[in-house]
Order: C-alpha cells, then sequence, then structure tokens
C-alpha cells in the first residue's frame, strides 16, 4: 500500500469535519513547505504529521497534531520563539502549538511571524520544491478512538 493511500485510511478515521480539516491543513503545510518531508505517526494519542528538511524526526520544524475534535500546528522548538503576543499554547519543555481554526489564521501575521521564526531557527534548510516526501514512520497497533466519545 502506497503512503497516500495508508494516510487516507488514518484521517478516514476522523469525522467527517476534522477529516476536511486535517486534509486542509495537510494541503496547506505541503503549499508553504513544498521541499519538506512530511513524517506521519498515527501514534496512540494523535495522528501526527511533521515537516521538516529530511526524514529525521528530531529536525522537524513543524507537525500538525491531529484530535478527535480539533487540528493544532505544533511548532517542534516553539519554546524557543519569540512570542511577544501569546499565541502559542503549551508549557511543556519544547512544543508549542496553535489551534488552526480557521486554517486562515496561518495568514495573520503575527503567526507568519511566528513560522518564519521557526524556520529561520531550524537546524537545517528545508530543501527546494520536490526535494522532500512523504514518509509513513510508525503506526501504532493500539490507539484512543479518533471520534469524540
Amino acid at each position: 500500500m502506497d503512503a497516500e493511500t495508508q494516510i487516507e485510511g488514518f484521517i478516514a478515521k476522523f469525522t467527517d469535519q476534522v477529516a476536511a480539516e486535517i486534509r486542509a491543513a495537510r494541503a496547506e503545510m505541503r503549499r508553504r513547505l513544498p521541499g519538506a518531508y512530511e513524517l506521519v505517526y498515527d501514534n496512540y494519542n494523535a495522528l501526527a504529521i511533521g515537516y521538516g528538511p529530511n526524514e529525521k524526526t528530531g529536525q522537524a520544524v513543524f507537525s500538525l497534531a491531529c484530535f478527535p475534535r480539533r487540528v493544532s500546528l505544533c511548532f517542534v522548538r516553539g519554546v524557543d520563539i519569540d512570542d511577544p503576543k501569546g499565541l502559542l499554547e503549551g508549557d511543556g519543555n519544547q512544543v508549542r502549538f496553535l489551534p488552526l481554526s480557521p486554517l486562515t489564521m496561518l495568514d495573520q501575521p503575527d503567526v507568519q511571524a511566528l513560522w518564519d521564526q521557526a524556520l529561520a531557527k531550524a537546524s537545517a534548510p528545508i530543501g527546494p520544491p520536490g526535494a522532500g516526501r512523504t514518509i509513513v514512520k510508525s503506526i501504532s497497533a493500539k490507539q484512543r478512538p479518533r471520534r469524540p466519545t
């Protein structure tokens, strides 16, 4: 089975609304990062789709975290980003996130400034269009429900 067929199977586990949000967010990430590697993890807690300069998970710059009720854009090293407006959520050691509702929030100047910082601080630049590829990295045998209970 090819990666796109597998990914569509992962997305189909969600409600129609969240599945549409995942597809739209994924298309937008590919549009904005046409040279990125797309790393897919159908994990226990969420469907995670990372974007980075190569297939090394530790070098991902962004990821989509897909949960039963929402899709969030994660800044993998968000703790290092200057966020004067306090837009980023989360209090972990590394990751910060933005709920992507609506997806057009990515066009807001304050969000674009965060995006630009994340790319500038990346451990390696994301390649030119077509440089990356999509890789399904892992599929957890046991998963939380992908639809609200």
